[in-house]
């Protein structure tokens, strides 16, 4: 895992958004595992103005979410295909039909989730998942005691994710209780893994989820499993970290990361 750490919130997103714009540089018929959140949208407006400004082009790629609330239409204001289609498709060059997330109002949500899954395998796997973390440590909505090996599923959200997210609603009532998510071994398939976090609030789950043991109650820990997984965050998310003045002197000594050093 490497563990790079930046300033500030704003150069951490710019040196994420970077990460995939050169991934998608390399490999234009990329596979995008995407996230949503206050955390990401700093992310997907750098991407857009990439496209519009350097030429990002994203006409070739796939994308495919975490997650989707049970009982969310996509045209809901809190739906994450509405998310999506705001914060990023609607400004690059994608094809909609190019764009998958779970479908929240299917009939029978456990085939809708074995779909989903039967889908990412058809298309060849994830090559480039960004994720988040909450507040419990839960990476897409895989919530605290899920198994490393879960595959994408229907959840029960955990009251703290309820809590974080009901002010996104009109009325905190209307906060969903279930979610389709895809499941930590879903996760772990994809062949790299970039985390983004920032904030001070983020600096203790941060701290357990890379340097703590690994273990169900914080689902996060499961990407120290992974062999190909980057982690930026910035100064405020790093603050718990025992070995954080080692990250920092990686960023500025591993070649890997000259190019970013740049500009």
């Amino acid at each position: 895992m490497d563990v790079v750490i930046r300033p500030t919130a704003e150069d951490a997103a710019e040196l994420t958004a970077r990460l995939i714009a050169a991934a998608l540089r390399a490999r234009p018929n990329l596979t995008l595992g995407l996230a949503t959140g206050c955390t990401m949208e700093a992310v997907y407006a750098r991407l857009a103005w990439m496209h519009q400004e350097d030429g990002l082009d994203f006409s070739q790629c796939r994308t495919f979410n975490l997650d989707e609330y049970a009982g969310l239409p996509p045209e809901h204001p809190q739906s994450y295909r509405h998310y999506m289609n705001r914060h990023l498709f609607e400004k690059v060059n994608i094809q909609p039909g190019r764009t998958h997330l779970p479908d929240g109002t299917a009939a029978d949500l456990r085939a809708e989730c074995a779909r989903y899954e039967e889908l990412i395998v058809g298309c060849g796997g994830i090559d480039l998942q960004l994720l988040g973390i909450g507040l419990n440590g839960h990476l897409g909505f895989n919530e605290p005691l899920s198994s490393f090996r879960s595959r994408t599923r229907v959840v029960t959200l955990s009251p703290a994710t309820r809590q974080q997210n009901a002010p996104l609603f009109s009325s905190p009532a209307d906060m969903p209780r279930r979610a389709l998510t895809m499941g930590l071994g879903t996760i772990l398939e994809a062949r790299r893994c970039l985390l983004l976090a920032t904030g001070g609030d983020k600096a203790d789950i941060v701290a357990w989820a890379l340097e703590g043991p690994m273990c169900a109650r914080v689902p996060a820990s499961a990407l120290q499993l992974h062999a190909d997984c980057e982690v930026i965050l910035d100064e405020a998310a790093a603050g718990r970290l025992e070995d954080a003045d080692h990250y920092r002197s990686l960023f500025e000594q591993e070649p890997k990361w000259a190019p970013f050093r740049k500009g």
